[in-house]
């Protein structure tokens, strides 16, 4: 109030028995200013109604209760640092200054902060944002990409500074240290915080667009350590939440320890309890690879050693069903010359026996021809068969310096070389032994 004004809620002068005029900006000013006095860094409770945000940034909106209404507004400048999403009906209670919007005439209160009725801000901007995703279907299971099994490429998106990064290298380090691990540093809490984790991912997926397969990042690690919710909220931001569902890679999150949830893990293709857990699923012992391809390779010894068995079994079949068709054939030839003896026995003439014997002598060649030549027939189907089956033989081909090549760790049958990459391992079984290899060039 400038000096000599008159005060509006003093008793009117009447020294000279004159009123004093008020202009109606010195009402408003005086209103204004007596309202600064009394109704500052007040907390007033209502319930939010017509609420509506401007381009500006600024939330105008109305608080009521059963029996008044009052304009309120929240700036651009202060409304950052609310979590949780004003909507009508929601209870809230908030802490500002009561004035005077003097063009309208019109008091209003000026909000600084604000929180729900009844729920943490946090908490209640946590199940709002998981309400939201979830109509969406940011939680859908299928939407989870698969977990490669033996990633040769790992990325992992924390802070270097963090406890998570060394348990993570730890384990990954003792389970299998021909690991590949890149690692992109990140901020895991405060200001800045969800659009470094956010760009991190994004920057992963394009860092595997411009390399061939063999060398891409397989999977994503993204956590940090344990800690309050506000330590892990960058977690719990949306734009983390779209940057993990949009991602190529799969993505294991990683964050805090087993009793913590966060909007990441529910998005993510797969949660682990703790960043040591997380390094776990990504990658199996390699002690427990060596006893599954031990396993395998015991599988197919005894899978050679069944069909050499088995060949060994038809080939006596062979053998014996052979012997006993010779023996037919000679029975019946023999019963033939024996029923031809007889005949030139009974029909003796003596003028006939030379005839006879000359013909008997001709059937007998023919007959040792013919059975020569059955034989011989015989013989060479016989040895063909023996030598068809031997050349089967998986073993006897092996003998011969040929080997079998296969793809590690599923220890199937490489028959193109396009199916396999430099860096893969592959096992190659020769007539004795197997030799366990490394690729280095594809041709």
């Amino acid at each position: 109030m400038q000096a000599n004004e008159p005060d509006l809620f003093q008793p009117y002068p009447n020294s000279a028995g004159k009123k004093h005029v008020y202009t109606v900006t010195e009402i408003t000013q005086n209103i204004k200013d007596l309202l600064a006095v009394n109704f500052s860094g007040i907390w007033v409770e209502g319930e939010v109604s017509n609420f509506r945000p401007s381009s500006a940034g600024h939330f105008y909106f109305s608080l009521k209760d059963e029996n008044a209404l009052l304009s309120a507004v929240i700036f651009s400048r202060a409304n950052k640092d609310v979590k949780f999403k004003l909507e009508d009906g929601l209870k809230v209670i908030c802490s500002g200054t009561i004035e005077v919007y003097p063009p309208r005439g019109q008091y209003q209160i000026i909000i600084e902060k604000i929180e729900p009725k009844g729920i943490g801000s946090l908490q209640l901007a946590l199940e709002q944002l998981k309400k939201k995703l979830e109509k969406e279907g940011l939680f859908a299971a299928e939407h989870k990409k698969p977990i490669p099994y033996l990633p040769g490429r790992i990325g992992v998106v924390t802070s270097l500074t963090g406890a998570a990064i060394k348990d993570i290298l730890k384990v990954l380090d003792r389970r299998f240290k021909d690991s590949h691990i890149i690692i992109n540093p990140v901020r895991v809490q405060g200001e800045g915080a969800k659009e470094d984790i956010a760009e991190a991912i994004k920057d992963f997926n394009l860092f595997n667009e411009n390399l061939p397969r063999d060398q891409q990042v397989e999977v994503l690690i993204v956590g940090r350590g344990g800690g309050s919710i506000e330590d892990l909220w960058a977690f719990n931001e949306e734009t983390v939440a779209r940057a993990i569902y949009n991602s190529r890679i799969p993505v294991i999150s990683a964050v805090g320890h087993e009793r913590d949830w966060t909007i990441a893990d529910l998005v993510a293709d797969l949660r682990a309890p703790t960043p040591s857990v997380a390094a776990e699923l990504v990658i199996p012992k390699k002690e427990d690879l060596s006893d599954k391809v031990s396993g395998f390779l015991d599988s197919l010894r005894r899978s050679c050693l069944d069909i050499a068995l088995s060949f060994g079994e038809a080939t006596e079949d062979l053998m014996h069903r052979l012997k006993l068709n010779m023996g037919h054939i000679w029975q019946i030839n023999h019963n033939h010359l024996l029923a031809s003896a007889k005949k030139l026995s009974m029909l003796n003439p003596a003028s006939k026996i030379e005839s006879y014997q000359t013909k008997i002598a001709d059937l007998a060649r023919q007959i040792y021809v013919r059975i020569s030549h059955f034989v011989r027939l015989k013989d060479s189907g016989f040895f063909g068969t023996i030598e068809k089956l031997s050349s089967l033989n998986p073993l006897n081909i092996l003998a011969r310096g040929y080997s079998v090549t296969f793809r590690m760790p599923e220890s199937s049958i490489i028959k193109d070389s396009k199916t396999i990459k430099a860096g893969d391992q592959i096992k190659t079984k020769v007539y004795r032994g197997e030799i366990l290899s490394k690729v280095t060039q594809v041709n």
